[in-house]
This record gives C-alpha cells, structure tokens and sequence, in this order.
C-alpha cells in the first residue's frame, strides 16, 4: 500500500538552490557522448571494493558510470544510524584516483519515500561528498521496500513522486536520474514514462521489467523502446538507458542501435565476466589473472571492513572469479570453507604453488 502525500504544505520548487552561489556541477548527462555504458547498482555487490576491481578491468571508454549501492534517505537523516548508512557512500581513495584516471563518473542513489528527508540527504551529498550525480531509486521490486510506497512503489504514486523529485533538485544542483521499471503488476510504460518526462530530470534509466517480476522471465526491450519513442515526442532532450538481460559490450551496444537508448546499464552481466568492460570475454581471462583479481578484492575489501560488512558477504564473489578452469570447483570450495580474509588468500596461494 503506497504512502499518503507526505509533506503537501512544503513547495519545493519555491526553495532556492542549495548552492546557489557556486558554480553548476558539470552535467555528465548533457555533456557525455553516448552511448554511455554503466555498472548498476546491486545490493551488497557494488561497494568501494568491486567497483575498483571493475573500474580497473575496465578498458579506457567502455565504462562511463558507476552506481554506489543504494542508500536510504531515512537512514542518512537519522541521528544515530547515519553513520551505518552513509558507508554505502564510501569511495576510497585509491577508487577515486582510478575513476579520475579513466574518466568514470560516480553516482550515489538514495531511495526512500519522504520528500524532506530526500531534500536533507541531497543537501548532504553536495555538501559532504564528492559524486558526479544523484540517482533515485523507483525500481526495487523487494515486496518489503514497495510496501512503504518506496523503489517501485513510487511507480503508482505520481503527486509523491512529483514532490521527491522537486525536493531533490531544490537541495542540490548535482544531475538528476530516476532507476525505474516498466510498472506495478502490469506493464504501465505509456502514463508512466509520459509522466517522468514531465519532471526535473537529467535521465531515466530503465529496467525492462515489471515489478511483480523481480528478476524473473526476460526483460522487455521492446518496452524500452517504445519508452524512447515516448521520450522523442515530449522531451526529446531526456536520455533513456536501457536495462536488463545484457551480458557483454557487444551485446550493449547492439541494444542501443536497435532500441533508440541512449545507453546500457549492466547489472547481473558482470556476476559473468568482471573483465566485461575490458573487451573481453570470460574464456580469454586466465588462471592467473582470475586468482590475481581474487587476491586483489580481498586486499580491498580488508581494508574496508571496520566500515561495513563482515567476510561471509565477500563468499558471493568467489563464484565469479573462480571459474572456467580445471580445478575451479574444488578450489571453491575450499574458498568457501574460508572463514576469513587471510584464510582466503592462503587458500589461494597454496593452489598456484
């Protein structure tokens, strides 16, 4: 059941910039040439850590952006829980030189259901942190999420949609970009895309699926295409990224020239192939390049885990490295009998002796 409209007294679009007196963030979505290829953001996956190990894999060009996972709005703005939440938000420091150096750009995407709170939490970002943009999050199909009229709840919910999106822009002059899908329980993409092309927006980013779906059945491109088609005739400046079912760059860029999108987001592809925005597929990765990636997560990781998560959340990354060899699957799961980070990498140098 959605939420009741929330803050119905409060005109955000009659709030000032919150940095009125700066200069204008560059706007990466206008000034960007397309097609722009992006890592989406995935729950528990696209940390500090395995941004950089993708960041560095990635060839010069064929990664554009990059996602923090998403991030609650009513977290940030809790006095005592913010400092949990806000560590989804942590780039390191060596992430950072590396984005710089290859001319990624980063996004934080926030979710949430509370138009203040999204004004505080973008009023933070700008402030506190250093992104290239903000991403709202109307996409998360988990049933608990949609409950509080959240992710894809918001689909359903034009007037409270309306109100975060002009809360967002009033508290930051950062680029502005909604995640989002197809609708509810049935496909709504015509009052809905019609509707979102209508808002303050930089760029909707498309998954071609319906929430009732969550991950299930084939995403629908032809959806996303008409999706463009409706973007060419009310506001044919508003970029559309497709996403969903995309498993290497070939494969993505094959979609934006048959669909009309402006790019591709890539989510599950990289579960595959982490060197998928190297130009090359997983059989052309080695043995020792795939243990040497491994290592190298785990370093990262380490150094991260006083600011979140525990060792059993890496276990998930195991399968995604060490594959496609003789010898893959018992040294698996000797990994995943690992119990921590120096166990793990033992482990590791043990089978290349």
């Amino acid at each position: 059941m959605a939420v009741a409209h929330l803050n119905a007294s409060i005109n955000w679009n009659n709030k000032p910039p919150n940095h009125i007196m700066n200069l204008q963030k560059d706007n990466f979505w206008k000034s960007a040439k397309a097609p722009l290829m992006m890592l989406a953001p995935m729950e528990d996956v696209t940390d500090t850590s395995f941004r950089e190990v993708v960041v560095r894999n990635a060839s010069v060009g064929s990664l554009n952006v990059v996602f923090t996972e998403f991030t609650s709005t009513d977290g940030l703005c809790h006095q005592k829980g913010r400092y949990s939440v806000s560590q989804r938000l942590w780039v390191s420091a060596t992430e950072r030189k590396l984005l710089k150096a290859k001319g990624v750009k980063i996004v934080a995407q926030i979710w949430g259901n509370n138009p203040s709170n999204f004004y505080e939490s973008a009023k933070m970002l700008s402030d506190e942190y250093d992104f290239d943009g903000i991403d709202i999050n109307m996409g998360c199909p988990v049933r608990k999420v949609v409950a509080q009229g959240s992710g894809s709840g918001l689909i359903n919910n034009e007037s409270l949609t309306a109100e975060i999106i002009a809360a967002t822009r009033a508290a930051s002059d950062l680029p502005l970009s909604v995640k989002t899908r197809l609708g509810v329980k049935t496909v709504d993409t015509d009052r809905w895309l019609s509707f979102l092309l209508t808002q303050p927006l930089d760029a909707i980013i498309l998954h071609g699926r319906i929430q009732k779906q969550m991950s299930e059945g084939m995403a629908d491109w032809e959806e996303i295409a008409r999706a463009v088609m409706i973007r060419n005739r009310i506001a044919s400046q508003m970029l559309i990224i497709g996403n969903g079912d995309v498993w290497s760059l070939e494969e993505a860029r094959k979609r934006v020239k048959k669909y009309g999108t402006n790019g591709v987001m890539i989510g599950r592809g990289i579960f595959k192939n982490p060197w998928l925005f190297s130009e090359r597929s997983g059989e052309e990765i080695s043995v020792a390049e795939r243990i040497d990636t491994l290592l190298q997560h785990l370093k990262l990781y380490g150094k991260k885990m006083d600011h979140r998560n525990s060792f059993p959340v890496l276990k998930r990354f195991f399968k995604i490295y060490i594959s496609n060899f003789n010898g893959a699957a018992s040294l698996r799961e000797k990994l995943m009998q690992s119990e921590t980070i120096i166990e793990a990498k033992n482990i590791l140098h043990q089978f290349r002796q």
